[in-house]
């Protein structure tokens, strides 16, 4: 499935139904009049969070959406009936933005709930409605009212408690493909992650929690080098960050740069995006451990991190060592920050 997380679509709510002009005529009915019946209002179109939608794709093939129409009144006091609500259902984390202003219309955040995109018309009145002891034949009605329209952006925002983030091939898809169900392409080259995903990791005391891959960041990615910075979105809504940082030597345009420095370069790339992702707390993972013929540098390497605030866990994802350790940190500190 293609994974589309950014749409603009046209809405409308139904049109009202038109009153009803009608006189009662009928033979042995001495006392007859206005009778004609209201319209039925026009159906609102509704957006609703569904946790078993997961992209945007289908907005895609289908630009715009209409509710349905109030129905016209009838003689013998006959109201028309309303149209229906049309129901737009979209992924859990889908914001809906209005383009005339920019306004955020609602936060879908949470299954199930629901916003009024575009109301629908109210029906008019039929000419028995204006009926009155000084005018006993009104000859008048009333249209319908048109539905709203708008044209809005719907915003995808992925919902999850832990982001993890990193240079390319800092190993977070064999992570989150080892800690969970999730089966993320894999490969031994840069941005093999094209799109976010998102894999449920259940902790020891029966403590689960959703952990979000995004697509590797490189230097100047907020200037659209790379993949650029549009899946960081989609860890705006999570409590906590995990920092993959590869023990291997990295080569930035041949020159050398030390595990603090690719640290330090991904952290500028989420300050330059939002100061306040930046400032969520992260949990730092010295990855590939398995790779080292001697591990004695790593006590010197989460050292460092710790001295300068972070929670450090060399891990492998490969054997599996210091998975569970982080695991855990990563659920104790998720309970603080609930």
């Amino acid at each position: 499935m293609k994974f589309i997380d950014e749409v603009e679509i046209e809405i409308s709510g139904g049109n009202g139904g038109s009153g009803c002009r009608h006189f009662r005529r009928e033979k042995f009915v001495p006392l007859g009049g206005p009778d004609g019946g209201d319209g039925g209002h026009g159906g609102s179109v509704i957006i609703r969070a569904d946790k078993n939608i997961l992209t945007l794709l289908d907005f895609r093939h289908q630009p715009r959406w209409k509710a349905d129409d109030g129905r016209p009144g009838q003689g013998s006091r006959k109201d028309g009936r309303s149209g229906d609500d049309l129901i737009i259902k979209v992924p859990v984390g889908t914001e809906i933005i209005d383009l005339s202003d920019g306004s955020l219309l609602q936060d879908l955040s949470a299954d199930g709930s629901e916003c009024v995109a575009a109301k629908g018309g109210r029906g008019g009145k039929g000419n028995h409605f204006f009926k009155s002891p000084t005018n006993r034949a009104p000859d008048h009605f009333q249209p319908g009212e048109p539905g709203e329209k708008r044209t809005i952006k719907l915003s995808l925002k992925l919902v999850a408690d832990v982001g993890l983030i990193g240079l390319p091939n800092a190993g977070k898809s064999t992570l989150i493909s080892r800690v969970s169900a999730a089966k993320p392409k894999i490969a031994d080259y840069p941005f093999t992650t094209l799109v976010p995903n998102l894999g449920v990791v259940r902790g020891r005391d029966g403590l689960s929690f959703v952990m979000a891959d995004i697509p590797g960041l490189i230097p100047e990615a907020h200037l659209g080098k790379g993949l650029g910075i549009k899946f960081l979105k989609h860890i705006e809504r999570t409590k906590l960050l995990v920092h993959l940082v590869d023990v291997n030597q990295y080569e930035d345009d041949g020159n050398p740069r030390t595990i603090w420095n690719a640290f330090q370069e991904v952290c500028a790339e989420l300050n330059a995006f939002s100061p306040e992702l930046a400032a969520k707390p992260q949990l730092v993972a010295i990855t590939k451990i398995d790779s080292l013929p001697d591990k004695e540098p790593l006590s010197e390497l989460t050292q460092r991190f710790e001295k300068e605030g972070y929670l450090c866990f060399p891990i492998s994802s490969v054997s599996g060592e210091g998975l569970q350790q982080l695991l855990d940190a990563v659920g104790e500190k998720l309970k603080t920050l609930t």
